[in-house]
């Protein structure tokens, strides 16, 4: 568990509220007037309070038994600024991984493809009375020489929850019919950071349009402001949900058109695409940044 940590300057960013030590009575008193002036200037009818002096401010023993206060929580309040994350982005921390936990399907014959497509089908229509998003991604083998293409899309993972994400190898199996007609349907939307380019990718390796996508970082900047690019997978995942979502090398940049893919290959692309409609889930809950803008004017309005 994380304790929120101090930023202020009178504190090292590296101290939490749990390890703060005893204030003297010098700092009591320099407390005592900050609370005065907060109590001020949010009721007119407080009146200035008394400050605290002690008779026994060098007597050693008096200070030992005296009872010492923390931080108030009005000095503590004013001390982190507001986000619209449940996590402390001005803070470095080392946050779990995210994992998913559900079902992986994994699927690379056409047959099996097809099979697991139609059965993504079926229980999205169960879901039709309310906007279904998808997770979504890809992957292809990097190449590392000049002048030499990048692999076909390889892999293509969907994920509608948390109880399971299909895991397709399509440079096995090509796209069949149901599994186009999933990524052809305007009714589905497909999110992800960079969605679009992978769209691009799709439709240019296997000549099927995917359509109704929506990139996660553009909804991120109209959501919590931000310019687009500044927000990858990863960042968005760390602020949003306060989870690591892990990208080593030897699997992101590995071969994804190998005969069968790994446990560490199919847990990253179900976690990406899981990582995708989880996002997606929390930033549709939040207001739009001028809807916010607007609420704390009117707020602002409205102080006496």
């Amino acid at each position: 568990m994380h304790h929120q940590q101090i930023t202020s300057s009178r504190f090292p960013s590296s101290i939490s509220v749990r390890d703060l030590q005893p204030l003297s009575n010098e700092e009591l008193e320099a407390i005592d007037a900050i609370e005065a002036a907060f109590q001020q200037s949010s009721s007119s009818s407080i009146t200035n309070s008394k400050r605290r002096s002690s008779p026994h401010k060098n007597d050693d023993e008096y200070l030992r038994k005296t009872p010492r206060r923390q931080l108030p929580n009005s000095v503590l309040g004013l001390s982190a600024p507001f986000s619209l994350s449940p996590c402390q982005d001005n803070v470095k921390v080392r946050y779990p991984a995210l994992k998913f936990g559900g079902r992986i399907f994994y699927s690379r014959t056409r047959e099996d493809v097809e099979k697991a497509a139609r059965e993504l089908l079926r229980s999205i229509e169960c879901q039709r009375k309310e906007t279904v998003a998808l997770g979504f991604d890809i992957e292809w083998k990097p190449t590392f020489k000049r002048g030499v293409l990048p692999g076909k899309t390889a892999v293509m993972q969907l994920c509608t929850g948390t109880d399971y994400c299909h895991v397709m190898h399509i440079i096995h199996s090509g796209i069949p019919k149901s599994l186009q007609s999933l990524l052809e349907d305007s009714a589905l939307l497909k999110v992800g950071v960079g969605v679009g380019n992978d769209s691009v990718k799709v439709f240019t390796d296997y000549n099927v349009s995917v359509k109704a996508v929506e990139d996660l970082s553009y909804l991120a900047r109209k959501k919590i402001g931000g310019k687009p690019k500044s927000w990858s997978l990863q960042s968005l995942t760390e602020m949003l949900v306060c989870k690591e979502l892990g990208k080593p090398n030897k699997i992101r940049l590995g071969n994804w058109e190998v005969d069968v893919l790994s446990k560490e290959q199919l847990e990253y692309a179900a976690t990406d695409a899981f990582a995708s409609w989880q996002l997606y889930q929390v930033l549709r809950s939040l207001p739009d940044t001028k809807e916010v803008a607007d609420g704390r004017s009117e707020e602002a309005e409205v102080v006496p």
